[in-house]
C-alpha cells in the first residue's frame, strides 16, 4: 500500500478553496450539492484508508482473533511506520464511530421531540402553535407522519401577508429538497475528518440559501425576501429545536440578506477555466478522485496481502 493508505488522510484540504469560493461563484442549489458529494466521497476514502490501518494494528494485539499470518513482518511491512500508525488508528477509528453514532441518535431524538410538541395539533402540511415566542421551522415527514412547516402564531404575527408567503415559500423548499439529509451527510462527513468542516458550515449555509432563492422565485421580489428574513432574524427566539432548519439561523443572516440584495446567481453549471471558482472545483474534483484511488488501491493491496498471509 505504501504512502497510498496515508493520502485520503490528507487529501480533504483540497476541498478548503471550493468551500470559500462555491458559495459566491456558483448558484446555492449547485455549490451545496457539489460541496455534500465532495465531503461524503473525502470523508468514506478517508475512514475506510483508516480501517485498513485498524487492520493491521489489531493484527499486532495479543491475543486478537485475527490469523496469525496476518501480523507477518511482509504484512506489516505493507504499511509505512505500521507499529505507531497500526495502534494509533484504533482509537481513533472508535471515536470517529462514537461520534457518528452520537450525531445519528441527537439527530432522531431532535426530530422525535420535535414530534411530540406536535401531539394534538391537526395533521396539515402547516402547524401554527399559539406560542408568542416568534420561530419557524421545516419538519421532515416519517413513515408515520407528514412533513410540515411548523410556526408560531407569534412569527406570524410579526410579518406582513407578502412576508408570510416569503417565509413558508422557504420552509417548503427545505422539505422539498430534503434538505436535512444533505445537513446530516455534511455533519457525519465532518465527524469522520476534522479537515471536512469548512465544507459542513458552507453546506449549512448553502441550504439556507438554496432557500432564499426558491422563496425570491416564487414570491417575485428578492427584496421582499431579504426584508422577511431580516425581520424574521431580529424577533426570532430559541423557541425552535436545535439542529432542525430554521427560518432564520443564527450567525448567517447579514450574509443572506446581502447576498438576496444582490443581482439573483446564475444557474450556469459551467465556469471558465480560468476562474478562481473553476479552479477550486477542479481541485477539489481531483482532491475527491484521488482519494478514491488511493483508498481503493490501498484496500486491494491489503486484501490481496492479507489473502496470501492467510493458512489454508
Amino acid at each position: 500500500m505504501g504512502l497510498f493508505v496515508l493520502l485520503p488522510l490528507v487529501l480533504p484540504l483540497t476541498s478548503w478553496p471550493v468551500a470559500r469560493l462555491a458559495e459566491r461563484r456558483l448558484h446555492p442549489r449547485t455549490a451545496t450539492l457539489l460541496l455534500a458529494a465532495v465531503g461524503a466521497v473525502l470523508a468514506a476514502c478517508s475512514t475506510l484508508c483508516l480501517v485498513l490501518l485498524v487492520v493491521v494494528g489489531t493484527a499486532q494485539l495479543p491475543g486478537n482473533p485475527l490469523p496469525d499470518g496476518w501480523s507477518d513482518p511482509e504484512v506489516r511491512q505493507a504499511v509505512p511506520y505500521d507499529e505507531v500508525l497500526g495502534q494509533a488508528s484504533i482509537p481513533a477509528l472508535a471515536a470517529l464511530l462514537a461520534t457518528c453514532g452520537s450525531t445519528i441518535v441527537r439527530h432522531r431524538r431532535v426530530h422525535r421531540r420535535a414530534l411530540l410538541a406536535l401531539e394534538g395539533v391537526r395533521n396539515s402540511s402547516v402547524a401554527v402553535l399559539p406560542d408568542k415566542a416568534p420561530y419557524a421551522f421545516a419538519l421532515p415527514g416519517t413513515r408515520r407522519s407528514r412533513k410540515r412547516i411548523v410556526v408560531s402564531t407569534g412569527m406570524l404575527d410579526a410579518l406582513e401577508p407578502a412576508e408570510r408567503r416569503a417565509l413558508f415559500a422557504h420552509e417548503r423548499a427545505h422539505l422539498a429538497a430534503r434538505h436535512h439529509r444533505l445537513l446530516l451527510l455534511a455533519r457525519l462527513s465532518a465527524n469522520a475528518h476534522p479537515f471536512l468542516r469548512p465544507l459542513r458550515t458552507a453546506v449549512e449555509f448553502g441550504v439556507e440559501r438554496w432557500a432564499d432563492e426558491a422563496a425570491a422565485q416564487h414570491v417575485g421580489d428578492r427584496r421582499l425576501t431579504a426584508r422577511a428574513v431580516g425581520k424574521a432574524a431580529l424577533i426570532a427566539t430559541s423557541g425552535s429545536p436545535s439542529g432542525v432548519l430554521a427560518f432564520a439561523a443564527a450567525g448567517q443572516v447579514p450574509r443572506r440578506v446581502q447576498a438576496l440584495l444582490a443581482p439573483a446567481p446564475t444557474t450556469r453549471l459551467w465556469r471558465p477555466p480560468v476562474t478562481a471558482s473553476a479552479f477550486a472545483t477542479w481541485l477539489a474534483a481531483a482532491g475527491a478522485a484521488a482519494s478514491a484511488l488511493s483508498s481503493a488501491n490501498a484496500a486491494i493491496t491489503l486484501a490481496l496481502i492479507l489473502q496470501a498471509a492467510t493458512p489454508l
